[in-house]
Parts: C-alpha cells; sequence; structure tokens
C-alpha cells in the first residue's frame, strides 16, 4: 500500500511539475498571431484579442483573454464581441505542435446580425479559392480543433433590411462536437418586445457531415412561454419538435415534422423557407382541435352564463396602429408566400366552426385568398378575397357565399347584435378600403335570403290588428303575447355603401303576413329607418265583408330608431279611409257607367219610335 501511495505521489508530482513547466516555458501569447491568422485564412473574418493572454491552470488547463471582436471583411460594426474569452485546451497535444481546444467559453457576449455586420466585398478585389491547407508564415504546420462553443449570459441582435430589431437576451448555448460529424446544441434564452416576454429552451442534434453547403438539424425537445400585454393572466406555453435542412447556396430551409403545442392545442406541418433578397415562404399546417379563444384570452359570448371571462392585459397602443390598420400588414410587402391551413375543429369567439380551409398566396402585398371555407352549425361559408397593402391604402375585395348560417351567431363573432334572427344566405361582392372594419368603409351589392326569420320586439299582426280594431270595432284579431315577427321566406337585394345599407324587400311572407318594402340600416350607428307595406292574411274575426277587405288591404308602416329600442309609424285610419274612398268612387262609377249606357239605349230607339 505504501509503495503506491509513493508510486501516485510521484506521478502527482510529475504532472504537476510538467504543467509549472508549461506555464514557465510556453507564452500563450505566442498563440496570439496564430489564432488570428488562422481565422482570417479560414473565414477571412477579423479577430481582435485585448490584453494579453494568460494561464489557468485549475480545474482546466486555459488560455484567457480579455475583450475580444470578430468582423466581417468590411463591415461596420462587429459580428461577435465579448469581454471575457475562455479557451480550454488539452495538454498532450501542445507537446506535438496540436492546439486542441477542448471548449471556447465567451460570456457576456454580443452577436450582431445585422445590415452592418454583414461582410462588404471590396470591388477588384480577387476571391481566394476555397480549400487547401492553411500554412504559418514560419512554415509550421499546426492543427487545431474545437470540441465545445459555449456562451454565458449574451445577448444576440438580429435585423433584416430595414425592419426593426430583435434582441434574444440571457442567451445560454452549448455546441458540443461530438463523432462522425455530429453535434449537438442546447440553447435557452427570452424575447421581450412590446411589453411581452418569451423565454424558451431546445435541445437540438445537428448534422456537419456536408458543412459548410448543408447542415441537418433534429429539436427533440422545446419548451417556451409567452406572457406579457394582450396574453391571457395564465400566458402561452407548450413544446415542440421539428427535423430541418439548411442548405448555404442558395439559401433554404426545408422542415417536416413539425409539432407544436399551444396550451392545449397542437399544431403540426411543414414548409420551406427560401432567404434571396425577397424572400419566399411555403407553410402547411393542420391541427384537429383549436381553440383561438384561449389563446387571444377572449370571453365568452355573455348569452352564455356559465362561460368564465378571460382575464387579459391590455395590449400596448401604438400611434400608428391606432390611426392606419395598414401599419401592421405592411410587413407582407418584403415576401413572397403560400400558405395552407386545414383545422378540423376550431373555436373562435365562442363559436364552434368545422372543417376550416384556408389557402393563401402573397405576392409582396398582393394577397389572394384562393379559398377560406368552413361549417358553423347547419351552415357553410366561403370566402374568398384578394388584400392589396400595396400603396398606401388597405383594399380589400371579398366575394361572400355563404349557405344558411344563423344571422345572430355571425354577429356575435364580430362583436354586432340585430333586431334581426335567423338562418340567412347571401351571396354578391364586397369591396373596402383602410381596414378590416365590419360596418364602414364598404360597398358592393348583396343578393340576401333568409329563412325562418324573427324580428325582434315587435308585433306586426298584433300591432296592426289592434289598430283596425280601434279604428273599426267590428273586427278584431288574434289574441298574441309574442313579442317578435316570424317570417317563413325572405329575400332581398342589399346596397353597401360605407356602413349603410339600403336594401329592397323582393319577398317577405309567411302563414300570417305578406311583407314588401325598403328601407335603409346603419351598421355603425346600429339605427334603422325601414318602409315596409304589409297584409295580414290570417287572425281576423269579426265582420266577413271587411275582413275580405282587409286580407287585401297592404299597411304602410315605418319602423325607425335605434336597434334596441324601436319606433313605429303605423298608417291604418288614412288606408282604411282611402281603402273606404276608393270602393266608394268604385260604386260611383259603376252607377254612372249603367246609367250612361240607359241613357245612349234610349236616344238610339227614339228615332225608330217616331211617327
Amino acid at each position: 500500500m505504501k509503495r503506491v501511495l509513493t508510486t501516485l505521489a510521484i506521478l502527482l508530482s510529475v504532472l504537476v511539475a510538467g504543467m509549472a513547466a508549461l506555464v514557465l516555458l510556453v507564452n500563450p501569447n505566442d498563440f496570439r498571431a496564430y489564432l488570428i491568422d488562422r481565422v482570417e485564412q479560414r473565414s477571412g473574418y477579423q479577430l481582435t484579442l485585448d490584453g494579453d493572454l494568460r494561464w489557468h491552470v485549475w480545474p482546466q488547463l486555459s488560455i484567457i483573454a480579455g475583450r475580444m471582436t470578430l468582423t466581417a471583411p468590411g463591415a461596420e460594426e462587429a459580428l461577435v464581441s465579448a469581454e471575457n474569452l475562455r479557451l480550454d485546451i488539452k495538454l498532450w497535444p501542445l507537446l506535438s505542435h496540436q492546439l486542441d481546444i477542448r471548449q471556447v467559453m465567451l460570456k457576456d457576449a454580443v452577436i450582431r446580425i445585422t445590415p452592418a455586420s454583414k461582410p462588404q466585398r471590396k470591388q477588384g478585389v480577387p476571391i481566394a479559392p476555397e480549400g487547401g491547407p492553411v500554412i504559418d508564415d514560419d512554415g509550421t504546420q499546426w492543427q487545431f480543433d474545437i470540441a465545445r462553443l459555449q456562451l454565458v449570459d449574451s445577448l444576440l441582435i438580429w435585423q433584416r433590411a430595414d425592419n426593426e430589431q430583435i434582441n434574444l437576451r440571457d442567451i445560454n448555448l452549448t455546441l458540443d462536437k461530438q463523432q462522425q460529424q455530429q453535434a449537438q446544441l442546447v440553447l435557452s434564452s427570452r424575447i421581450n418586445r412590446d411589453q411581452r416576454d418569451l423565454t424558451f429552451s431546445l435541445v437540438m442534434a445537428l448534422g456537419l457531415q456536408h458543412l459548410p453547403q448543408k447542415i441537418t438539424a433534429k429539436i427533440t425537445q422545446f419548451s417556451y412561454q409567452l406572457e406579457g400585454a394582450g396574453i391571457p393572466a395564465h400566458g402561452i406555453m407548450g413544446e415542440g419538435s421539428v427535423e430541418a435542412v439548411y442548405q448555404v447556396a442558395p439559401a433554404q430551409l426545408d422542415f417536416d415534422k413539425l409539432q407544436l403545442s399551444a396550451n392545449n392545442n397542437r399544431i403540426i406541418g411543414e414548409g420551406t423557407l427560401h432567404f434571396a433578397d425577397v424572400p419566399s415562404y411555403l407553410l402547411a399546417l393542420s391541427a384537429a382541435e383549436l381553440d383561438l379563444d384561449q389563446l387571444v384570452g377572449h370571453s365568452r359570448a355573455l348569452s352564455s352564463s356559465t362561460d368564465v371571462p378571460v382575464t387579459v392585459t391590455a395590449a400596448p397602443v401604438i400611434a400608428n396602429q391606432a390611426e392606419d390598420p395598414l401599419y401592421n400588414l405592411q410587413v407582407l410587402r418584403y415576401f413572397n408566400a403560400q400558405l395552407g391551413v386545414k383545422i378540423d375543429h376550431l373555436t373562435f369567439r365562442g363559436r364552434k366552426i368545422t372543417q376550416l380551409w384556408l389557402s393563401a398566396e402573397n405576392k409582396r402585398g398582393l394577397v389572394t385568398l384562393n379559398k377560406f371555407s368552413g361549417s358553423v352549425g347547419n351552415g357553410s361559408f366561403a370566402l374568398p378575397a384578394v388584400i392589396d397593402v400595396r400603396g398606401k391604402k388597405l383594399l380589400l375585395a371579398i366575394s361572400p357565399q355563404l349557405q344558411k348560417l344563423e344571422l345572430a351567431e355571425v354577429l356575435n363573432m364580430f362583436e354586432l347584435s340585430s333586431p334581426l334572427t335567423g338562418a340567412f344566405s347571401m351571396s354578391g361582392q364586397l369591396s373596402g378600403e383602410r381596414g378590416f372594419s365590419t360596418d364602414s368603409d364598404w360597398q358592393g351589392e348583396l343578393q340576401f335570403e333568409m329563412e325562418k326569420a324573427r324580428l325582434q320586439n315587435i308585433n306586426l299582426q298584433q300591432l296592426i290588428q289592434q289598430g283596425v280594431a280601434r279604428y273599426d270595432n267590428r273586427v278584431r284579431g288574434r289574441d298574441s303575447y309574442q313579442r317578435y315577427t316570424e317570417i317563413e321566406q325572405m329575400s332581398s337585394q342589399l346596397n353597401v355603401n360605407n356602413g349603410k345599407i339600403t336594401f329592397n324587400l323582393k319577398q317577405a311572407s309567411s302563414p300570417l303576413l305578406q311583407v314588401s318594402g325598403n328601407g335603409l340600416i346603419d351598421v355603425s350607428e346600429r339605427t334603422c329607418d325601414m318602409s315596409l307595406n304589409i297584409r295580414v292574411v290570417e287572425g281576423w274575426r269579426g265582420n266577413g265583408e271587411l275582413v275580405d277587405q282587409l286580407i287585401q288591404t297592404a299597411i304602410p308602416l315605418r319602423i325607425y330608431g335605434p336597434w334596441q329600442q324601436l319606433s313605429y309609424q303605423l298608417q291604418i285610419e288614412s288606408t282604411l279611409r282611402k281603402k273606404l274612398q276608393d270602393r266608394v268612387r268604385q260604386m260611383l262609377n259603376k252607377i254612372a257607367e249603367k246609367n250612361r249606357v240607359f241613357d245612349d239605349s234610349s236616344s238610339l230607339k227614339r228615332p225608330i219610335n217616331k211617327p
């Protein structure tokens, strides 16, 4: 045992003596020029190391440097800058002139991927051929390798063209090189923007077999959490995975097997991203269940008393957004894209939409919705549209094809209300400017049809029958306590102009009523003014002759005022008086006609009977 301890002590002494001798005999500053030249020859980037390099022996043999920068050729700003640089190296390879770097660690680094940090090629400068051995000025062929790259408490600044900067803060990254040209990346960071905070972490396997032309990546673990303004109080969190391939020339990213969860929602998909002066994106997504109300924090409709509202922190108000709806869509001008979405069951503002299909294409601000369709209850919708954000105004053209949708449910989705309910169908053309407002800036013509319509807060049959009974007590109507009017079938031509809808009622009928007329509905002010002619064809009791007359008489009715407090004017007395006057006039005309015929026949006979 004593000999073993003695042997270990001798070995430890030799190791300590060797390391001490290395520290005393080898100056780490001798590697400064080698590292700078090596980086420049390999990549063309300029490496600067401020201050002296020094050894750090325990617990790992390392070279410590102060501030460092890495700058692309001709760039205005450094690509990478850091306050501290540490190179962990292996001892034995140094004896054979091999700089085997186990780990490069940067602390408090700032990485800039911006137009100012991009390499700028000078005109007339020849391009060096790729490949070939790297030989120092003294002719010594050094070799070096990096097993691990680590970033601690660092910052990434990313900006494309003139877009706003995106900052990734608190970056902690570890890149481990493995055998067979494989590497593993572990990353955690956060993004703070517009009073919203996104934190995320991921584990990624990298394939470097075709480096630098191509890199394959497989994210096996990914988790995130989004909190802040405009986000539900409990936040949005989830996890995901994806497989991707990135190639340098042409710059392109292909990914598939995408799986991403957001709270209780799960999305799968694939896509291709082409990075060029004008990027091009191709994306296909699908989901079995997607609850948008849960993601955006939208409370349920007020009619659902059992639903609990979701608390949402108010989103920040940006002046440009409030004044110009085009503000948020200007980004569409800078890329081309194709998007396909299929959702089996979608929850939007408390309503269930099934079999939602979306197929859209963007050509630098000209967006074409080739297909946007789905089903709501027993109805369906198709909304092909064109959105143009290339000019100073947002232009929208839409060709709605709606079939048997419940009007109240559709209006509730957009926080609107109407005294008229029922299943409606609609087709036509609409266009608008400035935005997607539902109550202004629209023009177009629509064909509107409705089944089993109900006009709330007013019973037209009862209203007319009570008015007639007060005028003539020989008739009365059916007793009814309904505070609405039912119409079985209804069709109308609508003209839309800046939130005002004028209509010409072609047909509106039920077993009790026959209605015609026209009017104006102001969607923005929530008011209406309608002039109707109503025939009550059932429900009369009393004098048979008068009842027959009333069945054939159309009573003018004007309905006007706010939707929630409608007023009316019923012209019963003047109508019946005019009807009576017309009847008396007809009787007098008949009598006059009989007298005229009689007088004419007598005058003809008089010459014959003359002696």
